[in-house]
């Protein structure tokens, strides 16, 4: 390891480092611009200027690396000064050739408050500035409805080019000019079309990038920051809910390198505005064909008489993709107590069984782990859609390897903005695989650490048990599963999916699973349907059933109840969620629920009371404590422990006959996947702008 003198102390950082890195891992703090430590090297701002004894003139120390530096004459370590008068005077002298163009915006900025050149300008600026020529002035830049733009206060890092060039692989910003010419732009004025986009704005050290929809609401020392977690999908990105008073104003990343590291997609980010607006606040009641706002007691009452009169065979549940784990404990241990055996978590009609084991239904190489992968197989899935975030760690991996890792993609054409080679568009180019008799079988063979990744359009469909067991085939046959090393990866779209597996939320013995619940419901066989916020099955095929509607929005379940209970928000509860890795986390009470809405486990807590079936809990720890002995893994917050592979090996033996039928898409919208992002009129700018780009360039996404 080298060896450093930094300010008169010696130090041995690791090898490769640079220098502004070897000065931060032993408490130096480098003021800096340009460098980002996940974003390449540009040595643009010149702000990291240090003393490197020897050298003629300071040196920017981003772009140095601690292995290019040589001993002094008398062979002791570089030595480096961070606080000499040399460093001081050279870091206020380009602070004051920042500032030279730069607009007296703070008043006015919505960076005001959280900006890196306000406080590096109060360390190392002057209390007044020597230049009196006029500032230049850029023209501010289009980029859609997430991003405003006041380009005068640019100072030309180009984070943001390097992000969406490097990260999310949609190289739509660019630099042109030269000295004051130069501009950031989007060469042809149009909004940009990554699904992470708006993570720009977190990387601009200057106001001249900032949040569009959050524009004017508020000043950061305003807002009570409350550490939660992301369910607009299933990756389970670490956030932070910024509110005031009852409203929620903002989302941010926080940053988890074995999840999300820092980024967050653009939904994740933005869909705060669905938060307040179509929401349940009061609980409703069908009466003469119309919903009536009623009491919790006439609501109860309502459901009371219709289950009462009707056996537990004639009742159905269906959990949707929002709900928490206690919610769906809860209502399970209803449907016990009530007879009823058919109860689903898995909406999109998915063929997981628990009794397989836990492995059969996780991502379990983990987020983290693909960038150790050496080879990927894709079936029927589309990570920049499903989890833009995973996809872009895959593509972080394939930059790793210098374009040199094969990526094979079973199912539609997509851009995911790194090369694949499209093998073939359903499950006969996959049995091929799986048999050995495809060229990429051989690819999976030859690699050391390989991934199959299953996507929601493969095992949600008639055959998707099938799918599921050539994949794990594939995976047995290429030697993915080893000491340490899973490749079997399932990638789920649904943030509550992976819990409600955990806790055995699929149908019991001779129970019906979602497509049969709908089906028994459109014959006049099923006499009651809970709806636990699922909204993305066909409510038109439900005949005359009593549907009763648990959620938080006014979607398409809540247009079809004969019984609106509202409830939480993700933002406004305590829930517990395990992401397509299996990790589980929680989230946390940012606000309160509006209105008359509650908690969603403590409305079916008095709704079995109600019923004369009480459960057998009273608070939350009641609940926690009977869910953790039932689905012990989740109580492991946070912990991601390995499940056992054996099941895979065993599921791999089954002879697999599925249907020849091409791979679709999961995702018809991206932006109105969910009811919070139905509600959203964020979401609904974004839905029009990529409509309005697939209509102009003739594609269909």
């Amino acid at each position: 390891m080298p060896k450093l003198i930094i300010d008169g102390i010696e130090h041995d950082v690791p090898d490769g480092i640079t220098l502004i890195q070897a000065c931060g891992l032993v408490g130096v703090e480098i003021p800096r611009f340009c460098f980002h430590e996940r974003l390449s090297i540009a040595g643009n701002c010149r702000m990291c200027l240090v003393e490197v004894v020897g050298m003629p003139k300071p040196v920017a120390s981003c772009a140095m690396s601690v292995n290019d530096l040589r001993p002094g004459r008398d062979g002791t370590p570089p030595t480096i000064n961070t606080k000499s008068e040399v460093t001081r005077r050279a870091q206020e002298g380009t602070m004051e050739f920042l500032l030279v163009n730069h607009p007296l915006d703070c008043p006015i900025c919505d960076q005001g408050g959280e900006c890196d050149l306000q406080d590096q300008a109060m360390a190392y600026g002057f209390d007044e500035g020597r230049f009196k020529d006029n500032k230049r002035a850029v023209d501010d830049k289009y980029l859609g409805p997430l991003i405003k733009t006041s380009m005068t206060r640019c100072i030309h890092c180009t984070r943001c080019v390097r992000f969406m060039t490097e990260v999310a692989g949609v190289p739509e910003l660019g630099l042109i000019g030269r000295g004051e010419d130069a501009e950031i732009t989007t060469y042809l004025e149009h909004g940009l079309h990554s699904n992470l986009s708006a993570n720009v704005v977190d990387l601009c050290p200057v106001g001249a990038l900032t949040s569009k929809p959050y524009a004017f609401q508020a000043r950061p020392w305003e807002l009570t920051k409350t550490p939660s977690i992301d369910v607009m999908d299933a990756v389970g990105s670490s956030i932070r809910v910024d509110s005031r008073g009852k409203e929620v104003l903002r989302i941010l990343p926080r940053i988890n390198d074995a999840v999300n590291e820092e980024w967050i997609s653009d939904k994740a980010r933005h869909v705060w505005d669905g938060l307040r607006t179509q929401r349940l606040d009061r609980p409703y009641l069908r009466k003469d064909g119309k919903l009536a706002p009623c009491t919790w007691d006439e609501a109860f009452a309502a459901i009371a008489d219709r289950i009462k009169s009707s056996s537990g065979a004639r009742f159905g549940a269906v959990a949707g993709n929002l709900a928490a784990a206690e919610e769906m404990f809860a209502l399970k241990t209803l449907a016990d107590q009530i007879g009823s055996p058919n109860i689903d978590c898995r909406q999109a009609g998915a063929k997981f069984n628990p009794a397989l084991g836990r492995a059969t239904y996780l991502f379990n190489t983990t987020i983290e782990g693909i960038e150790d992968a050496d080879a990927i197989l894709l079936v029927g899935c589309d990570p920049r859609v499903e989890a833009p975030v995973l996809n872009a760690r895959i593509r972080k991996r394939w930059k790793q390897l210098e374009g040199k890792l094969p990526v094979g993609l079973i199912g539609t054409d997509v851009d995911l903005t790194y090369p694949y080679q499209r093998l073939g568009a359903g499950p006969d180019t996959l049995m091929d695989i799986a048999d050995g008799k495809h060229e990429f079988a051989q690819v999976l063979k030859d690699a050391e650490k390989p991934m199959v990744i299953l996507g929601e359009a493969a095992f949600a469909r008639p055959d998707g048990y099938e799918i599921l067991a050539m994949g794990a085939k594939i995976v047995t046959e290429s030697g993915a599963i080893a000491e340490g090393w899973n490749g079997f990866n399932v990638l789920h779209t649904a943030a509550a999916r992976v819990a409600g597996l955990d806790l055995g939320f699929v149908p019991g013995d001779k129970g019906l699973g979602t497509a049969g619940i709908i089906a028994a419901a459109g014959k006049g066989d099923l006499d009651v349907l809970y709806l636990l916020g699922a909204d993305e099955i066909d409510m038109s095929a439900l005949g005359n059933t009593f549907v009763i509607y648990q959620g938080s929005h006014g979607d398409k379940g809540a247009h079809r109840a004969d019984v609106i209970l509202p409830g939480a928000a993700y933002t406004e509860k305590e829930g517990t969620y395990a992401n397509t890795e299996g990790r589980v986390q929680m989230t946390a009470r940012a606000i309160f629920p509006p209105g008359d809405a509650r908690e969603d486990w403590t409305i079916l807590k008095a709704l079995s009371t109600a019923l004369g079936k009480p459960l057998p809990f009273e608070t939350l720890q009641e609940l926690r404590s009977k869910m953790y002995a039932a689905a012990p893994q989740l109580a492991q917050l946070d912990v991601l422990e390995k499940a056992d592979s054996g099941p895979i090996v065993k599921f791999a033996s089954h002879s697999a006959k599925p249907n020849s039928e091409p791979f679709g898409l999961s995702m018809e919208d991206y932006y109105l996947s969910n009811p919070i992002a139905r509600a959203s009129a964020i979401m609904a700018s974004l839905s029009a702008m990529r409509a309005d780009a697939e209509k102009a360039t003739g594609t269909d996404g």
